[in-house]
């Protein structure tokens, strides 16, 4: 019988996280230590949400292991997806600074964890911390950007497109903020990302493998031309 491959885990602690965040690397060592001392962890298994469309949110989200995907359902059932996080990036803000119900549902494509800061930390950061509100502005902008690309794709690009658009997304530096070429993830995590049926996306990725922008090894999928990919996804 053939066993079955599992897929590499990233996986980062609390510690390794923060450290490894721009915005934290600029705090004082007694913001820090704040900081640390009100960030909690959070598991969610595959499938399972995170976050649900209307909720109040408590928490700004860092991704420590898994994949979260952003996905809005429509009331006769059709669902759009977003994008995606993975671990090492930091979602939530926009929800919080407006202070106002959750207006998408996150949902775990894996088992995962996340960190979780108080709004009322996040707040305080807010406040408080000029270099914070630098990091925010520019990643708020960065994700509307994005997400106006997201519904613009979904109603002018074909099915390979968002294929290519989906793993674009998994190494901007909002879903992947190390930069990371080697995506830890399954192509059905990528169809679900995209969007699209598992058999339509392994026929997309076959057409990329033979173009040469990506390849495809034990424990996910190496990105070889992004400006290729980019060029596809636009």
């Amino acid at each position: 019988m053939t066993r079955q491959k599992r897929l590499v885990t990233v996986s980062l602690t609390l510690d390794e996280l923060l450290a490894q965040s721009p915005w934290f690397a600029r705090l004082d060592e007694p913001v820090k230590a704040r900081v640390r001392a009100d960030t909690s962890e959070r598991s969610v298994a595959g499938g399972q949400t995170l976050g649900h469309h209307g909720e109040r949110q408590h928490v700004w989200f860092g991704v420590l292991e898994g994949i979260i995907k952003w996905s809005i359902t429509a009331r006769d059932g059709q669902s759009v997806t977003l994008g995606g996080q993975s671990v090492g990036s930091w979602f939530g803000e926009g929800t919080l600074i407006r202070n106002a119900p959750r207006e998408s549902d996150l949902i775990a494509l894996r088992d995962s964890r996340v960190a979780q800061i108080p709004h009322a930390t996040f707040n305080w950061l807010r406040e408080t911390q000029p270099s914070f509100n630098e990091f925010l502005l520019l990643q708020v902008n960065e994700r509307l950007h994005w997400f106006m690309g997201a519904v613009a794709a979904h109603g002018l690009l074909d099915t390979d497109s968002l294929v290519a658009r989906a793993l674009v997304g998994m190494v901007h530096p909002l879903s992947n903020p190390g930069g990371v070429g080697h995506l830890t993830m399954s192509q059905e995590e990528l169809a679900n990302l995209a969007a699209v049926s598992r058999q339509t996306c392994n026929k997309a990725m076959t057409r990329f493998k033979n173009a040469g922008l990506v390849r495809t090894e034990y424990g996910g999928i190496v990105v070889l031309d992004l400006p290729g990919l980019r060029a596809l996804a636009r």
